[in-house]
């Protein structure tokens, strides 16, 4: 198994996800997870990743049964985070990362995240210092590497990078089709950890499943290749840039484990054939978007929406949301555009925006769908 090129104790560059574990009667099916951690550790593979929010509590204890118990240390790797709703002070800090390794019966964390970090939760990481807190146990050997895990736009990791220069690594959404979304970011995000120089983790390679099952003609580009699954591609995709240092893979059976391991041990990188598919099925996802909006931001720009309600953004959402039919994108529009912007509900119907939108969209009317959709009481 090749060494990492950015971390030597790191195996290769494909980790096991722990979000999407196998599940039996509403707990984890420990049988089956010990079986995928087998297969997954015998191919040479050793980067575990969790959170003590996945699956309530449940990953960080699997992680205890099924691998801390079962290898020795020095076999794997193991990443959990500081998530926000689980601290409330300062002096939470170190309980909670106490009660972390106790949960997933390791002494140490080769890498722990500041988690999920966008520009609203990371004040409070900032005011109860946080960062600091982390770094102190780095230098206590509690902590081997120090690193985030984001969701927001390039310009807030750009400010989090800049004022945290001591970070090793960033945790990003990456995939073909998040790779030029205007909600998501993707390249933008990337090319901020590339101007600092930080090795990357992707995580939703595969959007949460969603490029698995493709529509038809999609899928049709990808089968004529001959060379793998959909699945496959979407993981070749994200680990063929230069800075990716891991990619992550929540997989919850055999059969999946299976598939990707044969992708990712012998890891190439997609060729030029291949790549070209690969924008084939990009320009198809871009082709069933309901919102012909081509993300000028005429509308957005010199306070033409008094209440700053990211529009092309809304847009983009609906459309994945249209396209994808999953979590992601309402975590999204929850999360990232609105958490400092107005809601699509928030529209005054002022129309500012039409006057100015060169496509001539209405767009009141479809903020009105995007708040239909994303707007939950």
């Amino acid at each position: 198994m090749q060494k990492n090129k950015f971390f030597p104790e790191i195996n290769g560059n494909f980790g096991f996800g722990c979000m999407r574990l196998p599940m039996k009667d509403g707990e984890v099916d420990y049988a089956e997870f010990c079986k995928m951690a087998d297969a997954f550790v015998e191919s040479g593979l050793n980067y575990f990743d969790t959170a003590h929010g996945y699956i309530n509590g449940k990953s960080e204890i699997a992680i205890r049964e099924c691998v801390a118990k079962r290898y020795p240390r020095e076999k794997f790797l193991l990443t959990d985070k500081l998530t926000e709703p689980y601290f409330k002070t300062e002096e939470d800090i170190r309980p909670f990362f106490e009660s972390q390794l106790e949960a997933c019966g390791v002494e140490y964390f080769d890498f722990y995240l500041m988690h999920a970090q966008n520009n609203v939760n990371y004040q409070k990481f900032k005011r109860l210092h946080a960062y600091e807190t982390a770094y102190e146990l780095k230098k206590e050997g509690k902590i081997r590497h120090l690193g985030l895990s984001f969701h927001d736009k390039a310009e807030v990791l750009d400010m989090i990078l800049s004022e945290h220069p001591e970070i090793e690594i960033v945790q990003i959404q990456f995939n073909y089709v998040d790779y030029d979304d205007l909600a998501v970011e993707s390249k933008k995000v990337y090319d901020v950890c590339v101007k600092y120089g930080k090795p990357v983790i992707v995580m939703e390679p595969v959007k949460g499943g969603s490029l698995v099952n493709l529509p038809a003609d999609a899928d049709k580009i990808l089968r004529d290749l001959k060379g793998g699954s959909n699945a496959s591609y979407a993981l070749r995709f994200a680990a063929s840039f230069d800075n990716m240092c891991m990619v992550l893979s929540g997989m919850s059976n055999m059969e999946q484990m299976t598939d990707n391991l044969s992708a990712m041990v012998d890891f190439k990188p997609l060729d030029e054939r291949e790549m070209k598919a690969i924008s084939g099925v990009r320009e198809i996802f871009k082709s069933l978007n309901l919102v012909p909006c081509t993300a000028c931001k005429y509308c957005i720009e010199e306070n033409h929406c008094p209440k700053d309600i990211l529009i092309p953004s809304m847009f983009s959402a609906l459309n994945s949301h249209e396209v994808f039919h999953n979590w992601n994108t309402e975590y999204y529009y929850s999360n990232v555009l609105t958490n400092a912007h107005g809601k699509a509900s928030d529209c005054i119907k002022c129309g500012k925006c039409e006057k100015v939108c060169p496509q001539h969209l209405e767009i009141r009317k479809l903020l009105e769908k995007v708040s239909s959709v994303f707007d939950h009481e």
